[in-house]
């Protein structure tokens, strides 16, 4: 019996998995939230003849060891395991030797592991903080697929993150990029979000352009300002042919004038581009700027949060567009 299900929240797996399916051989879940429940705790029976098991969550969540770990214990007989997960506010990084410790050990037939895993800590004057290369040694002994580790630590925020997944990438989505982008290809990837304490540079978005030939949404989080901004280095243009959700919330205007310059990104028709008003008057020079008009006459969906006043200058700037206003 094979089942793939999308579940609003953990709770909903547990009445899933309580034996009523007793034959479920292969399991692909993908849970909204996830949250402890007196049934996830108190239920220890084994499902013995599930042979694969799949759990995707997107939001972060931090009950890693109190949950997800307790559940996997329950299929000793797995064959193959796909985990998806992002995990905050836990103690430590989620790395290969916890893997081993409370996954792979406890399940002798698994011939087969993928896994996304972002796990984010608190810094708290910690005296020594892992690098990647510490987070890299932990796979030395995981056979099969290429594992790849991201480590970044950001001061003003006081987390760390720690991300480790399988390769070839099996996702449609790529969360929290940083300048520590450890490149790749990933024609899957339609989704990603990009966020740093620290510029991204003209060379970082035409890395990201190539790495991911199919993307369809961008987000961007970044207050610092580009460095190298005013560069004589003639670079190429940078195209994203499919793009057509652009969110360019909290973020320095550096990055609103790289996007909507045409003379340094192509962006492709029928846009959707969520983006503060300040930025975006002042890089446009107040809707006059020539060398933007071309990108801003793609956009056909404006998302501004912010009330302003809709001048004849704005509404030529954006002839395609309808505004939506949020505040």
């Amino acid at each position: 019996m094979e089942l793939h299900i999308n579940l609003e929240n953990s709770n909903d797996c547990l009445y899933l998995l309580d034996g009523r399916f007793n034959k479920l051989r292969v399991l692909y879940v993908n849970i909204g939230f996830i949250f402890p429940t007196s049934a996830m705790i108190g239920n220890k029976e084994e499902l013995p003849n599930l042979r694969c098991f799949s759990l995707t969550c997107q939001l972060e969540q931090n009950y890693y060891d109190e949950l997800i770990i307790p559940l996997l214990h329950r299929m000793p007989n797995l064959e193959s395991i796909s985990l998806y997960l992002a995990h905050d506010h836990i103690h430590r990084f989620i790395d290969g030797n916890d893997l081993k410790k409370n996954i792979i050990n406890h399940m002798p037939r698994l011939n087969k592991f993928l896994f996304n895993i972002r796990s984010i800590i608190s810094l708290n004057d910690q005296i020594s903080l892992l690098s990647n290369n510490d987070i890299q040694q932990t796979f030395s002994n995981f056979t099969g697929n290429q594992i790849i580790s991201c480590v970044n630590y950001f001061p003003k925020m006081k987390r760390g993150q720690c991300h480790i997944y399988s390769y070839p990438y099996t996702l449609n989505y790529y969360h929290n990029i940083t300048n520590n982008f450890p490149g790749g290809l990933f024609k899957r990837v339609r989704e990603i979000s990009l966020y740093d304490e620290h510029p991204f540079e003209y060379e970082f978005f035409i890395e990201i352009a190539q790495a991911f030939p199919s993307l369809r949404k961008l987000s961007l989080s970044n207050r610092k300002g580009q460095k190298l901004k005013n560069s004589k280095m003639n670079y190429p243009l940078i195209e994203y042919p499919h793009l057509n959700d652009l969110e360019l919330i909290d973020i320095h205007k550096d990055y609103v004038e790289l996007f909507l310059d045409n003379t340094k990104t192509l962006l492709s028709d029928n846009l959707c581009l969520s983006v503060e008003y300040r930025p975006l008057r002042k890089v446009t020079n107040n809707f006059k700027k020539d060398t933007m008009r071309f990108n801003c006459a793609k956009v056909v969906q404006l998302m501004i949060p912010a009330k302003f006043k809709i001048s004849q200058r704005f509404k030529a700037y954006f002839p395609h567009v309808k505004i939506s206003q949020f505040y």
